[in-house]
């Protein structure tokens, strides 16, 4: 979690959840680890902090799932990164991921009497 954020601002991820965000974040283009999690945390306002720790090894099973591919290059910092892009595989598992969260979300508004 960001160390600027209060604690109960920060928010821990649900399994399965950090997948679909770094998969829709790839739909921006190809980006190294680094800046999916610049991204995520920005969007959120620091509410997700992806730490490395949870994020490599999640881009390491949507690369053994088939869902991204990795390349190397040079960052704009001049150092090697490895760029992440994803597949449609991966694009057809987000729609998926997407529909099942939606789901949950309205199914929770509903049991909280926000919807």
């Amino acid at each position: 979690m960001s160390p600027s954020a209060p604690a109960d601002a920060r928010a821990d991820l649900q399994p399965g959840t950090l997948d679909m965000l770094i998969l829709r974040t790839l739909t921006l283009g190809s980006l190294h680890g680094y800046a999916i999690a610049q991204h995520i945390a920005r969007l959120s306002d620091g509410v997700l902090r992806v730490e490395q720790g949870s994020l490599y090894p999640a881009l390491e099973r949507l690369l053994n799932k088939g869902w991204v591919t990795a390349r190397w290059a040079e960052s704009p910092t001049k150092r090697q990164a490895r760029y992440y892009t994803i597949t449609r595989s991966g694009r057809k598992q987000l729609d998926e991921k997407v529909s099942s969260y939606d789901r949950v979300a309205t199914a929770i508004a509903r049991v909280m009497g926000r919807a």
